[in-house]
């Protein structure tokens, strides 16, 4: 038996909303190409999905990028492990090392050649635990992709984060903020970061959870200390350029500039809207690339664009 946290949580509510998610993300920088796997699993209800995105700046949208399914109502029967799963979608997970190393699959189930992977994910460092339903963690991916009938190498690193919990899908907040970001960047095993910032207040997207790894030193990010600020947004709302300040509890300040360099415009949940970019970010002496997610309420995210940019 792997880690508790490598296996689905029994839920403790019989509530239909109860979800679990297990997202793993990578990217070949240098072709500016971007991969995401995202199953949403609703155990109460016995069923799950599975989304598939890889995107580069050819295009952000579902319809066009370079390759987006998304299965809903998939069966998820009651003996599924996560540690060791198969989707009718394509998709497999196995742990490998509890909380360390993951084989990560998918193929496409109507043609392989549209898109297979096939990666390792290792952990950089143990996760990072939010409250009792969320972790986050750097890794590195190595492996293979196949897109569009090409074999693509596939060495960089990249993140996961798994949650559990109730998540509704109604709501016209993004879990009671305007909106949200979830930015990181890891350079190597010694140089990294990560923050999701909230706006409860405000504008203001403010530090909720998070880490700092530098010089081969980790620390939590404190809590309401710093901001993501998007800096510049295209016409169509997407951001362009992106700040992140922050403070870890060891009084280490970070500020970190990022460059969006392609973008995936994706409802993950009928009630989670993200703009999720391939970022090169600077910080410091170290520049790493990572990504930046714009999160937003479906509620939230037509009224922003409709009432600030699209007007």
């Amino acid at each position: 038996m792997s880690h508790e946290h490598d296996h689905f949580h029994p839920p403790t509510t019989d509530d239909p909303y109860w979800t679990e998610t297990s997202w793993f993300t990578f990217a070949v920088p240098e072709r500016k190409l971007s991969a995401q796997l995202y199953p949403f699993f609703r155990p109460n209800q016995g069923v799950t999905s599975g989304g598939a995105f890889v995107w580069d700046p050819s295009s952000g949208d579902l319809h066009s990028c370079r390759y987006a399914r998304n299965f809903w109502h998939l069966p998820l029967p009651e003996s599924a492990d996560l540690a060791d799963l198969t989707l009718p979608n394509g998709i497999r997970y196995q742990c490998l090392e509890d909380l360390t190393r993951y084989q990560v699959q998918y193929a496409d189930p109507d043609d392989p050649e549209d898109l297979s992977i096939d990666l390792v994910f290792e952990a950089i460092c143990p996760p990072n635990l939010l409250g009792g339903g969320h972790l986050d963690q750097p890794g590195r991916y190595t492996g293979t992709m196949v897109l569009d009938g090409e074999s693509i190498a596939v060495d960089a690193y990249g993140f996961r984060d798994r949650s559990w919990g109730v998540r509704s899908q109604f709501g016209n907040t993004l879990s009671g903020a305007r909106n949200g970001g979830y930015s990181y960047a890891t350079q190597s095993p010694a140089d990294a970061f990560h923050a999701i910032t909230m706006a409860f207040d405000g504008d203001a997207m403010v530090p909720i959870h998070g880490y700092l790894l530098r010089d081969g030193e980790y620390a939590t990010l404190v809590p309401g200390k710093g901001a993501r600020e998007v800096l510049e947004r295209d016409r169509g709302g997407v951001p362009k350029r992106v700040r992140i300040t922050a403070e870890d509890e060891k009084g280490r300040t970070l500020e970190a500039h990022g460059r969006c360099v392609n973008h995936l415009g994706v409802h993950l949940n009928p009630n989670l809207f993200t703009f999720n970019c391939l970022t090169e970010w600077t910080y410091g002496d170290v520049t790493s690339w990572g990504e930046d997610h714009d999160n937003w309420s479906a509620t939230t995210i037509r009224k922003f664009l409709r009432s600030e940019v699209l007007r």
